[in-house]
């Protein structure tokens, strides 16, 4: 029997995804705002609005030749040519109704006598998944073609098996903290509650969320664990942070890495976290709390800086980036990354970096890092800061590939004080 659609769900999905491609909202605050906004939907409504936005967003330039609808104010019109997103922003109402239609019939659902968009007979559906094959890449994997450009010239024939790690819906991976238990009471925890958990080879402190389910916030809240990528959870180890030192994470944000941080270092030592953003430095000190962890933390500015000169033993810049390792999470990325873009990371990476050094002792360690899977937020940035300060010796880098770990995508390189 096919699933029916209700008429006020398919209207949220249809709003958010305006917000998204036409004012310029990120997917997650855009679905956030359409459940806030309906807080008595139940769990299987909520579940429909977020997998077709994320569906709709992850596979736009697909779903377009399906539907056969081009962007721009005429979403009616034939399809002539493979859309290009980054012309977008003028699309009617009508192109995201089609859109969602051409995905709902996919997956099966009965097309409502209400609905806005027409019926694609199978036939047809068929001969239009056929001329797919013989798409652009950008097309195919549903992304601008300037950053498809910008991606296939920096890796080549890498790019393509990454494109397709990360089209791939994203797994929940959870870190354990082992400030307050271990790995298998979190899993002993969890199948209580229904949810089977499996360890991840690499990861020692993490448990990959089996059958895709979700994760309660009421389980979240005991601080026994957090939500947190496996390609994430890489980048403290390599910061080599031992109990007793001074540690410092520079671009902190809401915290992920620093709570790890706290538990490599057992809680001993003095770590300190700082960002531009305040809002997210508060949500930081309420995770640590949860979490048992004991951090310092600091709005960054000149005269912080300046007092922390040469104090740290460790110092890890967690650098504001593309975000490109983290396309299965942010998927409307792809149409939002461009050559100018990149650059203007650049830009900022190499400031952080020229602002933060000096806070290493001599004989410390810096780590810089990315979730990026470009080169030139990476490897040419390394490249870069080598060059320019020879005080720091270079030690090692490390590549996180999605394509090879299912992991997002990372990028790491160590330097040692002289």
């Amino acid at each position: 029997m096919a699933q029916r659609i209700h008429r006020l769900l398919a209207e949220a999905c249809v709003t958010a995804l305006q917000a998204v491609f036409t004012d310029g909202m990120v997917a997650d605050r855009a679905v956030g705002r359409a459940l806030g906004a309906n807080p008595k939907w139940g769990s299987r409504d909520r579940s429909f609005v977020a997998a077709t936005v994320y569906e709709a967003v992850r596979w736009r330039r697909r779903l377009e030749v399906l539907a056969d609808v081009i962007p721009g104010p005429d979403s009616g019109g034939e399809n002539d040519g493979a859309p290009a997103p980054e012309e977008t922003g003028r699309e009617t109402p009508n192109h995201w109704w089609r859109l969602c239609g051409i995905l709902w019939q996919s997956q099966g659902y009965e097309r409502p006598d209400w609905a806005p968009w027409p019926e694609v007979p199978s036939e047809v559906l068929a001969v239009r998944e056929s001329t797919l094959s013989a798409a652009p890449l950008a097309v195919r994997a549903s992304l601008a073609d300037g950053f498809d450009s910008l991606g296939s010239s920096a890796l080549g024939d890498r790019w393509e098996p990454e494109l397709t790690a990360l089209n791939q819906p994203a797994p929940v991976f959870l870190r354990v903290n082992t400030l307050r238990t271990k790995v298998p009471a979190v899993q002993r925890e969890l199948r209580e509650h229904a949810l089977e958990t499996a360890p991840v080879p690499g990861a020692p402190a993490a448990l990959r969320v089996l059958d895709g389910k979700a994760v309660p916030a009421r389980l979240r809240d005991g601080g026994h664990f957090e939500i947190q990528d496996a390609g994430s959870q890489q980048v403290a180890p390599f910061l080599l942070p031992e109990p007793g030192q001074r540690v410092v994470d520079a671009c902190a944000g809401a915290g992920g890495k620093t709570l790890h941080l706290a538990a490599l270092m057992a809680g001993k030592g003095e770590l300190r976290a700082m960002d531009v953003e305040p809002a997210k430095l508060a949500t930081l000190r309420q995770r640590a709390a949860r979490a048992g962890a004991k951090v310092w933390t600091s709005t960054v500015s000149d005269e912080v800086l300046r007092g922390m000169a040469g104090w740290a033993d460790r110092v890890l810049v967690d650098a504001p980036c593309s975000g490109s390792g983290t396309l299965r999470r942010q998927a409307d990325l792809k149409y939002r990354i461009t050559s100018a873009s990149v650059a203007g990371m650049q830009e900022g990476q190499r400031t952080v970096l020229t602002h933060c050094f000096p806070l290493v002792r001599p004989g410390g360690r810096l780590v810089y890092a990315t979730c990026s899977v470009l080169p030139a937020e990476n490897q040419a940035q390394a490249a870069w800061f080598s060059h320019t300060f020879p005080e720091f010796e270079f030690e090692e880098d490390r590549v996180i590939s999605p394509a090879e770990t299912g992991w997002d995508g990372f990028y790491m390189a160590r330097w040692r004080r002289k």
